[in-house]
């Protein structure tokens, strides 16, 4: 009976450890690891997007240089920085990243009403793509962040509540806290667009035919 008694204890022993939630902290770690892979992937797909955007508007709006040399610059700087799945439970280095992709978010949005004052951008076809890709992977970067976030407060939530946390400081004790995050202040507001005057027309000397070059 004895032996029999083991063989019974060890065949339940799988279905009582999971009974009691020890498979949950890495289920769901792995869930909010996942999440972050996709907000990666829609920072990726819009800094693809840009190069062949500012080549565009270059072609319409050459005197922009300092809005465009300002998003050359903050894509540049967003693609340095280190961006690994470790990185969401390193509080320095997360703030780095959400603060560069934030940087390039603010200097992306001059370009988002450029052809305001630039009309011949409004009937550019490729322009007009890239801008509804652009909007479009905007929308998906806000999408997978509050995914991430929600599977990244469950599991961080999963740390702390009884029973797994005895698995936490025990089984499970390299498993750590992530990242969320966090709407910045200048989110909240409209970031001011000032664009390069545009030249005045010169009028053609007192009759002049009609397209005649302006005087030298």
């Amino acid at each position: 009976m004895t032996r029999l008694t083991r063989l019974v204890l060890l065949a339940l022993a799988p279905l009582m450890l999971a009974a009691c939630g020890i498979n949950t902290i890495p289920t769901r770690e792995e869930k909010a690891k996942a999440q972050w892979a996709e907000v990666q992937n829609q920072y990726q797909r819009r800094a693809d997007l840009i190069p062949n955007l500012v080549a565009t508007v270059k072609g319409y709006a050459a005197q922009e240089s300092n809005v465009l040399i300002g998003v050359t610059q903050a894509r540049a700087s967003a693609l340095q920085v280190r961006s690994d799945p470790g990185i969401t439970q390193d509080p320095a280095a997360f703030q780095r990243y959400a603060a560069a992709q934030n940087n390039l978010s603010l200097a992306l949005a001059p370009l988002r009403v450029l052809q305001e004052n630039y009309p011949d951008l409004k009937s550019n076809e490729n322009f007009l793509a890239l801008q509804s890709q652009l909007e479009g992977t905007e929308n998906r970067i806000a999408v997978a962040r509050r995914d991430y976030n929600e599977a990244v407060r469950e599991y961080n939530t999963t740390l702390r509540t009884f029973p797994q946390i005895i698995w936490a400081s025990t089984v499970h004790g390299g498993s750590k806290p992530m990242q969320l995050f966090q709407a910045t202040a200048t989110a909240q507001s409209a970031p001011t667009v000032e664009f390069a005057p545009a030249a005045p027309a010169v009028a053609p000397p007192p009759g002049a035919a009609p397209g005649s070059p302006p005087p030298k």
